[in-house]
């Protein structure tokens, strides 16, 4: 059967790395799709659970040299125990690198030594030798592992590079011609300035993968039950469905339940993105992680565990940040070769070096520029550009209520030309209300108090919207005595000894009755409700659903981009045309059945348009599929949330526009990584190449270029989205 799955990964540190580690796991017999995603240190699996299973992944992955990470996201102190090694680390390297740079200043500032030439050396020699074997031990256990499996990691071009700086010293007692001085502390320095890099970029990897973490620690821990009479605190996971549990003020809601017990104020914030609390009560909704501010509830749960509302955010974010973009495959193509091709550099620069007539070449400068080489060109910005970003960028999402679930939505969006929207329940709520009352005898209120009466046992939303406007007047509804319906039509009864009749106008008409309506264009949308009694028509209740407050701002702004908006519909052109007038769309498409959408959304993409719809139902979901983007209004169907490529988690239009800025800048942070890393590597591989760049400041370079990718990607926190 056909399983997901995600693996966290330690001991992957750079690009070669997780496109080895793909490239393994992809190869085994019942797996269906991997991604590996090196800034977030894990693998996301599709795979046949009849032919695989867990230990089998951590076999592959054992024999990478790679392990497998008990938790599948590091934790707060897990990731600060990570961060303080990597801060210890690089502060040993640095205090040996200091030692030996005081050895190093003496000869460099004024020809001279302290213990002498040869003496100063060999400190300088063993003070290397000491960053490798403590402070980077991990770089050569790494290297060792990733070429006794048959790969080449960055770690191995580190390793290389100070390797064969470090051999200059007992080289020189037997070539004449180098100088051991010139090499011995070069290896301290690279180790010193690698873990430098090292630790930067772990603290700015785990600021972009925060949003995981702090979703994860949204949740509650524990839940507070009643067994046998007494209140009891026991683990969330003990929790099934079916169980009540108890919810004080001030306290996390534990999951997703229906509430039994009490009334009280939600802080939802979480969920929706809604500072202002909501309140609910007996057979209300609530969600787990959610907080309870001021009553006292008793819960019955109905979701746990993977199938609450937190899990399905987590997993949507997690997927959207395992996923690829199409501009991410150039930069996987290249990372998978360049270790490889960087090795065979290197032999050809100290080749070049040492056997073609370069002025001033010698097997010094042969050595520094092969070094220099190998240092400089690791991957590791090209392999962070594009992952680095989208987990910033969704996590953006995700904290503003907009859920991406997938890295090609995300790049597809900024490129939308024409937006497809379903009327009831998208533009507009989704509940008729009574809009106009047109009193042809006696008053307002006296037929609202009739017309409430007649349909105050019907559950159909038009009966319903005139008992609740009714009730919003806090009006005395009167008895009805007896009554007879037509389904789809309307329903006649007594109250207080005389006959009235409601329903449409072809009722009125069987009934006999003459009709008189309102010819206003704004109520053109409206559905007329005709009360009669008496042998005369009384009133007209004119029910319609009302368009959002800020749709007509939403679909201003969309204009205002070049973007063409539809509405689409199954209702008739007249009403059809009336809401799409009042939201400022100019195009519509009026009595679409269900199972036409999709075609309807085709018929737009064969004209060359790149199309996203907007809907909510179970029937939207074709038309959902079918789109280049498909957007799910939080509060519509699951089968429509899982249908679509980005979930809005509350039914606020304004977040479409905002989806679409956080897609532009997203992808603008993705250009301009990999401008920087693809730059970076064309103008330092040749300099390094032809002598130009010291060991040392390759290092410096080539730590600063994965740094400054990621920490580009974290400065999208900053844009106003």
């Amino acid at each position: 059967m056909q399983q997901k799955l995600s693996i966290g990964i330690d001991g992957m540190h750079c690009a070669a790395c997780s496109a080895r580690t793909e490239k393994a796991l992809s190869g085994m017999p019942g797996v269906i799709a991997v991604n590996v995603n090196l800034a977030l240190e894990e693998a996301a699996l599709v795979y046949d659970d009849r032919k695989l299973k867990l230990q089998d992944f951590a076999d592959t992955i054992g024999k990478l040299g790679f392990s497998v990470r008990e938790d599948l996201i590091l934790g707060d102190d897990a990731q600060l125990d990570a961060l303080h090694i990597a801060r210890r680390m690089m502060t040993v390297s640095w205090v040996l690198t200091a030692l030996v740079t005081i050895l190093m200043i003496p000869h460099m500032a004024l020809g001279r030594h302290i213990f002498g030439s040869l003496a100063d050396a060999w400190v300088m020699f063993s003070l290397s030798l000491l960053a490798m074997l403590y402070p980077a031990r991990s770089v050569y256990i790494s290297a060792w592992k990733s070429v006794r499996s048959g790969g080449a990691n960055m770690d191995v071009l580190i390793a290389m590079g100070t390797i064969a700086s470090l051999a200059v010293a007992p080289l020189s007692l037997f070539i004449k011609g180098i100088s051991a001085h010139s090499f011995a502390g070069i290896a301290a320095m690279i180790i010193a300035f690698h873990l430098t890099g090292r630790f930067l970029e772990h603290s700015a990897r785990g600021k972009a993968s925060e949003a995981i973490r702090k979703l994860l620690n949204l949740g509650a821990k524990t839940a507070l039950v009643r067994i046998e009479g007494i209140e009891t605190e026991i683990p969330i996971r003990k929790l099934s469905i079916g169980d009540v549990f108890i919810v004080k003020p001030g306290a996390k809601i534990p999951t997703d339940g229906v509430i039994v017990t009490g009334a009280s104020s939600v802080d939802e914030s979480m969920a929706t993105g809604e500072s202002m609390p909501v309140t609910h009560k007996v057979g209300d909704t609530v969600l787990g992680a959610t907080m309870n501010l001021d009553g006292y509830l008793e819960v019955e749960a109905t979701q746990v565990g993977s199938d609450t509302f937190l899990a399905q955010v987590i997993r949507m974010v997690s997927e959207a940040q395992h996923s690829k973009v199409p501009i991410q495959l150039l930069a996987d193509k290249i990372t998978a070769v360049f270790v490889p091709i960087i090795l065979v550099l290197a032999v050809a620069v100290f080749s070049g070096w040492m056997f073609l007539p370069i002025a001033g070449s010698s097997l010094a400068k042969a050595l520094m520029a092969a070094i220099a080489t190998l240092v400089i060109a690791c991957p590791c910005a090209l392999g962070l550009a594009t992952p680095t970003a989208l987990m910033v960028g969704s996590g953006i999402g995700a904290n503003k209520g907009i859920l991406i679930r997938n890295g090609e939505a995300l790049q597809r969006m900024r490129d939308v030309n024409a937006i497809v929207f379903d009327k009831t329940g998208t533009l507009t709520h989704g509940k008729p209300v009574v809009l106009k009352i047109n009193s042809l005898m006696g008053s307002e209120q006296e037929n609202l108090r009739i017309a409430a009466a007649l349909e105050s046992a019907s559950e159909h939303p038009i009966a319903r919207a005139i008992v609740n406007h009714a009730a919003a007047q806090e009006l005395d509804i009167p008895a009805r005595e007896h009554f007879s319906s037509v389904a789809g039509k309307g329903i006649s009864g007594t109250i207080g000894g005389k006959e009235y009749s409601l329903g449409s106008a072809a009722y009125l008409l069987e009934q006999g009755f003459e009709i008189e309506l309102l010819t206003d264009a704004a109520l053109m949308h409206a559905t007329p409700v005709m009360l009669a009694g008496e042998g005369k028509q009384i009133a007209v209740f004119y029910v319609a659903d009302t368009i959002k407050d800020d749709a007509a701002e939403v679909l201003s702004d969309l204009k205002a981009r070049g973007i063409k908006t539809y509405l689409m519909s199954g209702d008739n052109e007249g009403t059809a045309n009336a809401i799409a007038k009042l939201c400022g769309i100019q195009n519509v498409m009026a009595r679409v059945m269900p199972a036409d959408k999709a075609n309807k959304i085709k018929e737009l993409q064969t004209q060359g348009m790149v199309v996203a719809m907007v809907g909510d139902g179970i029937n939207d979901a074709p038309a959902l599929k079918q789109a280049d983007i498909g957007f799910a209004m939080g509060l519509g169907t699951d089968i429509a949330i899982e249908a679509a490529d980005i979930t809005l988690l509350r039914s606020d239009l304004k977040l479409i526009p905002t989806a679409i800025n956080l897609s532009i800048e997203t992808f603008r942070k993705i250009r301009q990584n990999l401008f920087w890393a693809f730059f970076y590597n064309l103008i330092a591989i040749p300099l390094a190449a032809l002598g130009m760049l010291h060991p040392v400041m390759a290092e410096i370079a080539m730590a600063s270029s994965s740094i400054t990718v990621v920490t580009n990607a974290n400065l999208l926190k900053k844009v106003k989205i």
